[in-house]
């Protein structure tokens, strides 16, 4: 398994998406099996709840997921089907983490960024 990243920073609208998708198109063309995941820094699980004037317009994937438009220019560009797997936000990261906590599946220990979070990411 091969990975490409794309990366920008936090500067939106540089076409980050775009370059993703068009990146993806040209290997799937060489005969590749593609698919995208995007990742996103911010603390909510979704981008449903996030304001559009901040953050543009909400996609919703075939799944329910509601994610950012970038993933619609994946499903588009790449002629695939995405989930709300392929979108992975920090909120999603600490989420999962909590709720393994809550769970008991770090038997009682001290949960910490170093190393459950590392390693759930």
């Amino acid at each position: 398994m091969k990975y490409v990243l794309v990366t920008g920073g936090v500067v939106s609208g540089l076409g980050k998406g775009v370059t993703a998708s068009s990146i993806g198109l040209i290997l799937k063309a060489c005969g590749l099996r593609v698919t995208s995941i995007k990742i996103d820094p911010y603390l909510n699980t979704d981008a449903g709840t996030m304001s559009p004037f901040e953050h543009g317009e909400v996609y919703v994937l075939d799944d329910g997921g509601e994610v950012d438009l970038d993933l619609g220019n994946y499903e588009r560009f790449l002629d695939i089907k995405l989930t709300g797997d392929n979108n992975i936000t920090t909120g999603k990261i600490y989420q999962s983490v909590i709720d393994k906590e809550r769970r008991g599946d770090y038997l009682g220990k001290t949960v910490q960024v170093v190393p459950h979070i590392t390693d759930a990411i």
